[in-house]
């Protein structure tokens, strides 16, 4: 009798178990970003505006057109002068997460990079609802995309989570993209509600031009931020020798012992690699890289951990 398949364990799947686990690793991304929302709900996360809120900010003269409700009559007794309390407005700012998981993220020489983006975007989620923010998803395979809406919700993470194993699942079959970078951003520009903080987390292949429309676009209501996920052979080419590569359908010999090659192959990387960072920058927009090689909690501990402070992402 065959045993049963178990999801759980196999290393080319991004394991249930184990994303479920990283809410209690996500308790410490403290800092995790504090950006002024442009959403008038309630919520976790200090806007500029200042008015009738739920949070003390300070107590100052009186000035005509205030509201006579909030006269702070203390110290108006001991100063004799009226003097107003000041509350600061708490604005949501709903979390998304957009996944890649289309086939050029089944890649790893130790860890799949489809598997670390699984665990990134679960940590991520997680974070967002420790924030007591909305948090959804949208993940996108070869063929399929889903979507998960933002809600303040343990079912909206565990949903998330479900899809993102579900995804990983299905590049164990190689199928032809058929989607872009360019059209996953169009869907997150369709999906982010304003004032929005979204994650990107892809290994950013294919950015073009029509990548850059649509995150100007998606930058101008919402906050960017992107996870790159890379391999340590995407960096450099392994040891010289002749290596058998397969995408699936074909296979061939790959000589890395051409001088020529390997550094054009170093270079389209460095290329790629410094290409995100200047867009980011003239974006505004977080950057962090994550090489497989290494803990995924680790890199988010290092940007939005407790020793973190006054980091804008």
């Amino acid at each position: 009798m065959s045993q049963p398949f178990d999801y759980n364990n196999h290393p080319a799947i991004a394991s249930l178990s184990e994303m479920v686990k990283l809410r209690y690793a996500a308790r410490e991304l403290t800092g995790f970003p504090r950006v002024q929302a442009r959403q008038m709900m309630a919520g976790g996360h200090r806007s500029r505006f200042r008015g009738r809120g739920m949070d003390f900010d300070e107590v100052r003269i009186y000035q005509p057109g205030d509201d006579v409700r909030s006269i702070d009559w203390r110290v108006t007794a001991k100063t004799q002068t009226p003097h107003t309390k000041i509350f600061r407005e708490e604005r949501e700012r709903p979390v998304l997460v957009v996944c890649d998981l289309r086939g050029p993220m089944f890649f790893g020489s130790q860890r799949l990079k489809s598997v670390v983006a699984c665990e990134i975007s679960a940590a991520l989620a997680w974070a967002g609802l420790n924030a007591n923010d909305r948090v959804g998803g949208l993940v996108f395979g070869t063929r399929h995309q889903a979507e998960v809406k933002s809600r303040r919700s343990h079912h909206a993470v565990l949903q998330f989570i479900h899809q993102l194993q579900d995804f990983s699942q299905q590049l164990l079959e190689p199928a032809p993209d058929q989607f872009s970078l360019a059209h996953i951003l169009e869907e997150a520009r369709r999906f982010a509600l304003p004032g929005t903080t979204v994650f990107i987390v892809s290994d950013f292949h294919d950015f073009s031009p029509a990548c850059e429309r649509q995150l100007f676009e998606l930058a101008r209501h919402c906050n960017l931020n992107f996870c790159h996920v890379f391999d340590a052979i995407e960096t450099e080419l392994p040891a010289p020798a002749l290596y058998a590569v397969s995408d699936g359908d074909q296979q061939t010999l790959l000589n890395t012992g051409d001088s020529t090659l390997r550094a054009e192959f170093e270079q389209a990387f460095v290329t790629r690699s410094q290409m995100l960072k200047r867009f980011s920058q003239q974006l505004s927009a977080g950057l962090l890289p994550f090489n497989t090689a290494d803990s995924a909690m680790a890199v988010l501990a290092q940007a939005y951990g407790k020793r973190r402070k006054g980091r804008r992402s």
